[in-house]
């Protein structure tokens, strides 16, 4: 565990490095992002147990899927584009200023800080340490104190395959998590709720420190009633009880028109048979992170319960000697009041709202704050176009969910409520260069003409 008191002289050390290294070459880019990649491959099956241990279960398969080998294909997608996005864009020059040149240089920020959370602790720390190590910048992390044991595995195994000035995880409690987002970096990405992502921006306010956050809210999936029930049904059950719904990006509300919403709640039942033939006992069903988590949950269904909601509960609730596996549940037509439609579930518990038709659906979106993700499924091109233009979100899958955040060429962020500020691929690349315009004046120029005392007639004859 790292002395938080400690921190502030890591900081110092990777600085150092930095002004040592200021603009690193394609080379010792690509060497970083390799080493990333081999500590992740060579280790995937110490990660994986690890995981486990943290959450009492976790089926080894959605950590392959969802921890290691997102991982993997973002180091090689930057390894085979860095060489363009490292190099310097040339910039339209406006006729009055020929024969003049201008481009753009991407240049790294310097030490960026990294706040991981645990729904996926190796997945969250490391996505955005390969975009900052392919711009050039020192990287600090600072995963989950929820995940001790991920976070330890991190921690030693940083320490073998990089230099603590290069990328080091300081692991540690709460405590530490405010101290080290109160550090002066060069920029700050946070991962988390809502809440915890304000108290961040305020301590790296402090320092102005540029901030990323990232932060969930409640993403709508909508069923119009020209889509498959069948198709729908088994893409948003992948999408919403993936790691038991712990994520961020995860279906929190169906919207469906009332008179399909009978069989749509059939064809979800049949899929998570399918799905889960043995159940929550299966192996590939995870387990609730934390007690004061599945409490939580726990609190939410309750309510529905005392309001006269209608609760499926679609298996039984597994108890383990570390923490809990609970079913996948749905909740019909829940009022707005409740937790489960104005808080982020991040669990099981799917809410499934019966609407009139797609413009009751939008209007519904439209109410509420941006989420990270909308879902909607539709085979008709003019509705598509319509849920763009009158909708806003982090990002928009047609006919599935999560797999654009599988895709490294695009862009992964919130907007709003949701988060601030977009990583992966390019996008990442950018957020953690500094743009530095240049301008290169020639040498036979007629910018003197423009030198006081000023030509009236020069000044009309340009349009100034």
């Amino acid at each position: 565990m790292a002395n938080a008191r400690d921190l502030p002289a890591r900081l110092d050390e990777q600085r150092r490095a930095f002004a040592a290294e200021r603009f690193p070459s394609l080379a010792t880019r690509r060497d970083r992002l390799a080493r990333l990649a081999t500590m992740t491959r060579h280790h995937r099956d110490e990660i994986a147990l690890a995981i486990r241990q943290d959450f009492g279960h976790r089926a080894e398969a959605e950590t392959r899927l969802a921890e290691v080998a997102t991982v993997l294909q973002a180091v090689r997608h930057a390894r085979r584009h860095l060489r363009r996005w490292m190099r310097p864009r040339r910039a339209a020059m406006p006729l009055r200023l020929w024969p003049a040149r201008a481009r753009v240089h991407r240049q790294p920020l310097g030490v960026v800080g990294i706040v991981a959370p645990a729904n996926y602790p190796w997945n969250l720390a490391l996505l955005p340490a390969v975009d900052a190590l392919a711009a050039g910048n020192r990287v600090m992390i600072k995963p989950s104190e929820q995940t001790p044991t991920t976070s330890e595995l991190m921690a030693r195994l940083a320490a073998r395959y990089f230099a603590d000035d290069e990328l080091c995880v300081v692991t540690g409690d709460a405590d530490t998590a405010r101290t080290f987002a109160a550090l002066p970096f060069d920029h700050l990405l946070f991962t988390g709720s809502a809440r915890v992502g304000r108290e961040v921006a305020r301590a790296a306010a402090a320092n102005l420190t540029p901030v990323t956050l990232e932060l969930g809210g409640k993403t709508p999936a909508i069923v119009a009633d020209d889509a498959d029930l069948e198709h729908a049904a088994r893409r948003i059950a992948f999408g919403k009880w993936l790691n038991a719904g712990q994520t961020c990006i995860a279906p929190d509300y169906v919207l469906i028109d009332e008179p399909r919403l009978g069989a749509f709640v059939e064809a979800l039942t049949r899929t998570v048979k399918r799905f889960h033939p043995r159940g929550t006992a299966g192996d590939d069903y995870t387990a609730i992170l934390g007690e004061r988590h599945r409490e939580r949950l726990d609190a939410m269904l309750e309510e529905a319960r005392d309001h006269g909601c209608r609760v499926i509960p679609l298996g039984e609730p597994v108890e383990l000697r570390e923490g809990a596996k609970l079913p996948p549940t749905l909740v019909i037509d829940p009022h707005e009041g409740l937790m489960l439609m104005h808080e982020e579930i991040f669990g099981p518990w799917l809410p499934i709202l019966g609407v009139r038709d797609l413009e009751a659906a939008l209007a519904f979106v439209q109410r509420r704050p941006h989420p990270l993700a909308l879902y909607a499924f539709t085979d008709d091109p003019a509705r598509r176009q319509r849920i763009l233009r009158e909708t806003h979100s982090g990002g928009v899958v047609f006919n599935d969910t999560l797999w654009h955040n599988a895709v490294p060429a695009l862009p992964f962020g919130g907007v709003g409520e949701s988060g601030m500020g977009a990583y992966h691929g390019e996008a990442g690349f950018r957020r953690f260069s500094h743009e530095r315009g240049v301008f290169q004046q020639a040498r036979r120029n007629a910018a003197g003409l423009l030198d006081p005392p000023y030509r009236r007639w020069l000044l009309r004859l340009l349009g100034l």
